[in-house]
């Protein structure tokens, strides 16, 4: 445990200042100011002899949490991460973007705000850099086995590093041009700078994986060509088929998926060149979906210039307080404020799309809405509350299906359930002998946490395939339930 009075003489919960708004939105750098350690260390002192600490049970990745929080607090730097690195590869992407289950279930806030978990994990690994305490750990030998990851986001990531420290020979392919999977393209620079990424993808390049960018699986390679030139398949290809508006209207130029929207921007925010760019400069935008996504929509939208910002919401407005069917340790629908609501635009919730209205030309000039009620029977129009709101842009941030059917899917004749995910055993592999499938491809669209558990998960099934055994750690298997969302 950290300071046995830590929870009783610093009961504020410090969290680091967001730089000022009229200044972030006019660059793409992260939007968080430096905390000191002092303060930092004071909220890692917090952390309380809880005697049974739920926060592991809010993680996928079953973070040993209170024992890097006594590290951090005694400024014990270098053990801190080793406990920190113990179970997740990557803290530098998860103490960034991971929305902190961990949190929610923390004993202390039950009656306290909880224990600032997220910041101190991202300063933990932060100053482990700076110290020079991420050095490559290259294998002490290799086992002659070649293994493909298909896609490079945080679940090949984490397969890949796994697999390639237990001595296996490790080729991520990726379709883009450059590794990260969303985490590059998806992910604005103004949540985690590419830097962040490229750091790590370098730690793994100096550990032997090896890095095929440019490169579509189940195009240039088919899925047979790349099992049999390959002892093991891993495919964590992501869910990439994004959820479509059924209204009059979607079909309208300027009407466009989020994720078809972001990667340019966040190109362009690095210095890339993009020819026919959509931008959101002068006009006045709609983001439907008010989640992660059309947060991050609305900050690139408002540092390209929009005129104005509206996110659209079927749900109603959660509350500020926990719902009583949401107690603790689940993860509560609560009304956050991310650091892009803070920097403009309108949040509307408890309303549906009917229409997209366009110009004569075939472009966006409006979309029609109703307020809704939910029922017993679904989502029912108020009547008397239609109206139509302007716009020449309007961004679908509804999330995700599954992974695209056909490709290396079909290829290597992989079934899918209902929901359309690729099925796999409690090993990860699929029915298919040798290839296994992680990440959101086989759970459905999920956190960034989950994605990291199930990469290092999936190794572990993959080792055990090759070897007939596997001293990789295991954190989860897709039947188990989280005890937090």
């Amino acid at each position: 445990m950290a300071d046995p009075h830590g929870f009783l003489n610093t009961r504020e919960r410090e969290l680091p200042v967001r730089r000022p708004v009229d200044v972030r939105i006019r660059d793409w750098k992260e939007v968080y100011e430096e905390q000191q350690a002092g303060q930092l260390q004071r909220q890692a002192g917090r952390c309380m002899d809880c005697g049974i600490p739920f926060c592991h049970s809010g993680c996928p990745l079953g973070n040993l949490i209170p024992e890097w929080n006594d590290l951090a607090w005694r400024g014990d730097w270098h053990d801190a991460i080793e406990r920190l690195h113990a179970t997740n590869n990557f803290p530098e992407f998860t103490g960034r973007l991971c929305p902190a289950p961990c949190e929610t279930a923390c004993v202390l806030g039950i009656n306290q705000p909880a224990v600032t978990i997220k910041q101190i994990e991202v300063t933990t690994i932060e100053e482990a850099f700076g110290r020079g305490d991420v050095p490559p750990q290259i294998p002490d030998r290799l086992t002659g086995k070649t293994v493909a990851v298909v896609g490079s986001g945080p679940a090949g990531l984490a397969a890949a590093q796994q697999l390639t420290r237990a001595g296996h020979t490790v080729a991520v392919y990726e379709r883009a041009d450059a590794p990260g999977g969303l985490l590059r393209y998806g992910i604005p620079e103004f949540k985690m700078e590419k830097r962040i990424l490229d750091r790590r993808i370098q730690q793994m390049k100096s550990e032997g994986t090896r890095f095929r960018s440019g490169v579509a699986i189940g195009d240039e390679i088919t899925g047979q060509q790349l099992r049999d030139r390959y002892d093991a398949v891993v495919l964590a290809i992501g869910a990439t088929v994004p959820r479509a508006l059924p209204v009059p209207g979607s079909e309208l130029d300027g009407v466009m998926q989020a994720m078809d929207f972001l990667p340019p921007a966040n190109r362009v925010a690095v210095g890339e060149e993009v020819e026919g760019q959509v931008t959101a400069e002068g006009k006045d935008v709609i983001i439907i979906g008010g989640g992660d996504t059309g947060a991050d929509c609305i900050g690139t939208s408002i540092r390209q210039g929009a005129r104005s910002v509206t996110s659209l919401e079927i749900m109603p407005q959660p509350g500020e307080d926990r719902p009583a069917n949401q107690p603790w340790p689940t993860y509560p629908m609560l009304f956050r404020v991310a650091s892009a609501h803070e920097e403009g635009g309108d949040r509307v919730y408890a309303v549906s799309t009917t229409e997209i209205i366009g110009d004569d030309e075939g472009k966006v000039s409006g979309l029609r809405l109703t307020e809704v009620e939910r029922t017993d029977q679904g989502f029912e129009p108020v009547e008397g509350t239609e109206r139509v709101l302007p716009a020449q842009l309007v961004l679908l941030a509804m999330g995700f299906l599954g992974p695209d059917p056909e490709g290396v899917v079909a290829q290597l004749g992989l079934e899918t359930d209902e929901r359309s995910n690729i099925v796999r055993g409690k090993d990860y592999q699929t029915g298919v002998p040798g290839v296994f499938v992680a990440g959101d491809a086989g759970r459905g669209q999920s956190l960034i946490v989950w994605a990291i558990a199930e990469g290092r998960a999936a190794a572990n099934g993959v080792d055990t395939y090759l070897m007939g055994r596997s001293q990789l750690p295991r954190p989860i298997n897709p039947t188990d339930r989280p005890l937090v969302v």
